[in-house]
């Protein structure tokens, strides 16, 4: 099948669909015609990496996770680590984005949202500038 039909099938626009085969993550067989010719194996795994990025796995996680997959004599102890270390990524992410979420409410909190031209808001971020 084509490019669009395999967008349409995947769920995915067929501007990932390229971009992962240009980073070698599918790699779809060729028409004579030089079209590309999506497979059902093509198909399962644009949708395996579909859900791997939709979890927040990078390019090279994804990569490494499809590796696995392929690879029937893996460890799952393999996947485990790289899943429990994407974890840990997320668990670091969470804290900081508290870390700013409890920044920008004491500064909302601090500011009048009056008519008047003082800002607490502002003056912080003067302040951090400097």
């Amino acid at each position: 099948m084509n490019i669009s039909e395999a967008a349409a099938q995947c769920g995915l626009p067929a501007k990932t669909i390229r971009y992962y085969e240009d980073i070698g993550l599918v790699r779809p067989a060729r028409r004579a015609n030089g079209y590309r010719d999506y497979s059902s194996q093509d198909l399962h795994e644009l949708r395996f990496l579909q859900r791997a990025r939709g979890l927040g796995f990078s390019v090279e996680d994804c990569r490494q996770l499809l590796s696995l997959y392929k690879d029937r004599n893996r460890a799952s102890a393999d996947v485990k680590a790289l899943a429990e270390a994407h974890l840990k990524d997320i668990d670091q992410k969470l804290l900081e984005l508290q870390s700013l979420r409890s920044t920008l409410s004491t500064l909302v909190e601090a500011c009048r949202g009056d008519s008047r031209p003082d800002c607490p808001i502002l003056e912080s971020f003067a302040e951090k500038a400097h």
